[in-house]
Order: structure tokens, then C-alpha cells, then sequence
């Protein structure tokens, strides 16, 4: 039961599928618990696409930004809160209680969504989602890491990291099935509810963590979940094990409290950990600020910035973003035991660069051939219909598609009827000429323009997304699963976890702002520009932790890490045997 949560491997994976065949109710108590990766997939994934008919709905949400960023970010601030109270409820109440009550966060907050007459309702119900998110993040691999044996426990603990990247391309499926139904976003946002009863139900009928139990000198209901867990020749040595590991556990809480700041303050003492956390935060913060849950909550808009102004179009080609995403999660368990964890984020750092600067090429390419804006197409809908900044601009002639969005966001484009990328008209953005602009079989643009390079733009997200996944996608999470001493690695583990979903929340928060203030391009090559600054910490301040034990890693860091240019690094001498 000690050591943490171990990485995968081939052989791992072999054994796990021998083990949870000859005993199902350990892949039972796995796949349950793991509904709950499931759902935070799918919760921070289905609102890339609610949000377009959001915009319809609400006019208010349409016209203002900000209000769609705090929809989109308000499940981030939940999540923060989620998982910093889920600790405490964790080790208060138990792994089962606290995956129950995420559950009932899930449902409620998927109850008011579905049903909120108004925007702030919409609101509530994301920050109610966030705090299962935040609960459901932790406690599920807690769970599944305790409840399973440990020759298998990476490989199962893995199935949780599968499931949440499977749970967000479940959304962009159920987005795309509900584009034509009635109340569109509202089944979209609703469906949610379905898998957290599902879970609810299971999880009654299965234990709590044998760990906890034990920690709460409840030794005969542990020993009864082992003996279901366990072969019975190998139950008293795991009994063993577990109580060592909670005698030394305790141990250490009473040389370093047991108190948070107190924890603190001796870990901020701590060169090791304090080398530790300079690498662990720096990994979490690069992984956000590469920009990656701008593609995963807005994937679809930005689809329709390269020129894909059809909603269900551009949650079609979402699919790939989120489908490549799901992918590169397996990928990465195959290459990060082979290649390192060090030099497969740098790798995947210099292909993010790569791509963020080419996608800012290509989207400062579309934005100056967009198609121009004709006073007599635009007069062909009625001089009312025109948009009033268009009318009063002294330089009119000179305005193209994008000129017109920027313009104002009660200014839309009407495409030209024979050839899209020929001149068209640039109208008020009202539903009723909306409706004659696609009356005459025209295309209506708010959020990007006719392009010629929209493929391609899309054909760069995908790259991006391969560059990311396997590398920046996992890799961070292993890092701060193996950079702290075993006494501070739940307080490193939760530092790095809670500046995680901060940056999220800045990123999510700001992205439209910014896409407003500095354009489509501007804001990738913003983005390409945290990337190399990310890319420097992490060649700078974190060391290469493939293959070496715990004591090793405290080991190395206690001396100093020093970089070297090929991604390599002097290990440090095997320990002795004691």
C-alpha cells in the first residue's frame, strides 16, 4: 500500500488484465470510482460547444464577452475551492462519502443548468459542477490507488487519466447529437447528470478506501475489502505493509504538525522541497499558460475564427482536437518510462512553439485577405439594415470582413451569395437580418471570416494537440507524483495542483479579452511567447526522475540540479542494499 502511484508499464498492463479477470470486483471498484474522471471530462469539455447556442439564447452572453469567459471559467473557480475543501473532507469523512457528495455537486449543478432561465443561473450551476470537478480530480485516483493491488495500481490509476480525456470526447459527441434538438445546449449540459446517478448508485454498494479505514483503527473492515482484493496468501503482508506505512505517516506529522502553515513553513525550510516545488509548480503553470484549455473550452470557436462559421461544423471538427487529445494520453504511457520525463516535456514544449507561431502566421494571413466589405452589397438589405459603424467610418472602403467583426459586436458579416471570398456586406447583427441574410443562402460570420487558410488552421490545431498530449498533457502530474520526500508529497502534490488550476483560471478567463484586444494572431503568438518562457524553467529548473527510487530524486535535489544541453543528466549512484 505504500509508495504512491506508480507508472505503467507494458508488463503492468498485461498483469492488470490477468489480475481483474480472475477478480472483476477489483476492475469494479475501479471503473466506479473512475465515473468520476468520466465526469470531469466531460464537464470541462462540454461547454466549448454549449456555449455557441448559449450565445444564441442570450443576447446579453453574445454581446459580452466577459460574461462568456466567467460561464466558461467559473467551473475552474469551483474546482479550485473543490479540491482544496475535498482534502479536507477526504481525510475527515472518507474517499467513498467524498466521491458521493461530488456526485450529488455533479447532478445539482447539471439540474440547474439545464434549467436556467438566465445567464447568472448558468453561472451557478458551472460553479457547482467546478466544486465536483475540483472533489472528483483527487479523491477517484485516491480511491482506485488504495483499493487496488499494488502490482497493478499504475496501470488501473491510469484508467482514471483515460477516462477523463474519453469524458471530454464523449461531450464534443453529445455536443454534435444535440445540435438539431430543442433546447440544444440545455440536453448538452443536462446529459451530465446521467453518469453521476450512475456512479452514485455503484459507489453505495462498494467499501471505503481500506487505508482510510485502517487510519481510523477500523483494522477488521481494511483486512475484509483486502481479502476481496488480495490473494488470501498475500493478506497478512499487505496488513503489514499497511500498517507500517500509516505508523510512519504519523510519524512524520508529529516532527512537522500537523497544521497546514506549520507544514509550510517546514517545507519552505526544506532545500529539497523547496527545489522540488520550484520544478513541480513550474511544470503545472507551463502546462496552462501553453494555452491548452483555450483549444479544449473554446475549440469550437476558435474553429469558427479560421473561418467555419456553421456551428455544427465546427463542433465536427472539434472531434479532432479532443479525439487527438484522448489519443496522445496512451501514447504517452508507452514513451514516458522510455524516453524520460524531462526530455519528452521539452520535446513537446518545442513542437507547442512550433505550432502556436505557425497558427499565428496563419490566422494574421486570414485576417489580411479577408474578403472586403461592399457598400452595395451592404445597401442590398436596406440602408437600416447596414451596420451604423460602418456607415459613419471615414476609410469604409477600405474595410474588410474583419474590420467589420472588430468594428463592433452588433456588426456581423454577410457573405457574398456567388462566392463567399468575393466582397460582401457588413449589417447589424439583429436575429431578423440574420435570417434574411440566410434567407438568400448566405453565410453570417460574427466570430471569424471566409478564409482560405481555415483547413489549414485546423490541420496546426491538431498538430498542437499531438505536440501537447503526450508530453505536456501527463507528463506534469508524473513529475509531482515522484519530485517531493514521501512526508511532504501530499503538500507539493496539492501546491502544484492548486497553482494548476489558478493558471487555468486565468487563461480560461481571459482568452476572449485577449482575442479581442490583439486578434487571433496575436493572442497565439502571445501564447508561443509563455511557451518559450515555460520551455526555459523547465530546462533550467527540472531534473530527469525516469528510473530512480525516491531516496534518489531527495538525493539529487539535496546537491543541486544542474542542466546539461542534451536533455541529459549524471544520475546519481545506485543506493546500497541494505
Amino acid at each position: 500500500m505504500e509508495g504512491g502511484i506508480s507508472k505503467p508499464d507494458k508488463t503492468e498492463f498485461t498483469e492488470c488484465w490477468r489480475t481483474t479477470w480472475k477478480t472483476p470486483y477489483i476492475m469494479r471498484l475501479a471503473l466506479s470510482a473512475g465515473i468520476g474522471g468520466l465526469l470531469f471530462g466531460y464537464d470541462t469539455g462540454v461547454i466549448s460547444g454549449a456555449s455557441l447556442y448559449i450565445r444564441d439564447d442570450f443576447k446579453s452572453v453574445d454581446r459580452h464577452t466577459w460574461l462568456q469567459e466567467t460561464i466558461v471559467s467559473m467551473a475552474v473557480a469551483g474546482a479550485i475551492i473543490g479540491a482544496a475543501v475535498g482534502g479536507w473532507i477526504n481525510d475527515k469523512y472518507g474517499r467513498k462519502k467524498s466521491i458521493l457528495l461530488a456526485d450529488i455537486l455533479f447532478f445539482c449543478g447539471a439540474i440547474v443548468m439545464c434549467a436556467a432561465p438566465a445567464p447568472w443561473m448558468i453561472i451557478l450551476g458551472r460553479i457547482l459542477v467546478g466544486l465536483g470537478v475540483g472533489m472528483a480530480s483527487m479523491t477517484s485516483p485516491l480511491y482506485i490507488s488504495e483499493a487496488s493491488p499494488a502490482r497493478i495500481r499504475g496501470a488501473l490509476v491510469s484508467t482514471n487519466g483515460l477516462l477523463i480525456t474519453g469524458g471530454q470526447f464523449l461531450a464534443y459527441l453529445i455536443n454534435l447529437a444535440f445540435t438539431k434538438a430543442p433546447g440544444t445546449w440545455r440536453w448538452m449540459l443536462g446529459v451530465a447528470g446521467v453518469p453521476a446517478v450512475v456512479q452514485f448508485i455503484l459507489m453505495l454498494s462498494l467499501p471505503e478506501s481500506p487505508r482510510w479505514l485502517y487510519r481510523q483503527d477500523k483494522a477488521k473492515e481494511a483486512r475484509a475489502i483486502l481479502e476481496k482484493i488480495y490473494p488470501p496468501n498475500e493478506v497478512e503482508d499487505e496488513m503489514k505493509a499497511l500498517q507500517l506505512s500509516i505508523e510512519m505517516e504519523k510519524a512524520e506529522e508529529g516532527s512537522i504538525g500537523d497544521n497546514f502553515l506549520s507544514k509550510l513553513k517546514s517545507a519552505w525550510g526544506n532545500v529539497v522541497v523547496r527545489r522540488g516545488l520550484y520544478a513541480g509548480i513550474a511544470v503545472q503553470v507551463a502546462q496552462q499558460f501553453v494555452g491548452i484549455n483555450t483549444v479544449m473550452y473554446y475549440s469550437p470557436t476558435i474553429v469558427q475564427l479560421a473561418g467555419f462559421a456553421s456551428n455544427k461544423t465546427a463542433l465536427a471538427l472539434s472531434l479532432i482536437t479532443s479525439g487527438l487529445n484522448a489519443v496522445g494520453s496512451i501514447v504517452s504511457m508507452f514513451f514516458v518510462d522510455r524516453f524520460g520525463r524531462r526530455r519528452l516535456m521539452i520535446i513537446s514544449m518545442f513542437g507547442i512553439i512550433v505550432c502556436l507561431v505557425a497558427l499565428s502566421i496563419m490566422f494574421h494571413e486570414a485576417s489580411i485577405h479577408s474578403p472586403s466589405v461592399s457598400s452595395l452589397e451592404s445597401q442590398h438589405f436596406g440602408r437600416n439594415s447596414t451596420c451604423s459603424s460602418f456607415l459613419q467610418a471615414p476609410d469604409a472602403s477600405s474595410w474588410n470582413c474583419m474590420s467589420c467583426l472588430k468594428a463592433s459586436p452588433h456588426c456581423a458579416f454577410c457573405a457574398n451569395g456567388d462566392n463567399k471570398y468575393h466582397p460582401g456586406a457588413c449589417l447589424a447583427s439583429t436575429d431578423a437580418i440574420r435570417g434574411s441574410c440566410r434567407q438568400e443562402r448566405r453565410t453570417w460570420y460574427t466570430q471569424g471570416c471566409p478564409s482560405k487558410f481555415g483547413f489549414f488552421a485546423v490541420l496546426l490545431l491538431g498538430l498542437y494537440i499531438i505536440s501537447y498530449s503526450p508530453g505536456m498533457g501527463t507528463v506534469p502530474w508524473i513529475v509531482n507524483s515522484e519530485i517531493y520526500p514521501l512526508r511532504y508529497r501530499g503538500l507539493g502534490g496539492g501546491i502544484a495542483a492548486v497553482s494548476n488550476w489558478a493558471s487555468n483560471l486565468i487563461v480560461s478567463e481571459t482568452f476572449l479579452t485577449l482575442t479581442e484586444a490583439l486578434g487571433s494572431a496575436g493572442t497565439f503568438l502571445l501564447f508561443a511567447g509563455f511557451s518559450f518562457l515555460g520551455l526555459v524553467a523547465i530546462f533550467f529548473l527540472v531534473p530527469e526522475t525516469k528510473g530512480l527510487q525516491f531516496e534518489e530524486v531527495e538525493k539529487m535535489l539535496e546537491k543541486g540540479f544542474k542542466p546539461s544541453i542534451c536533455c541529459c543528466q549524471k544520475l546519481p549512484l545506485p543506493l546500497p542494499l541494505h
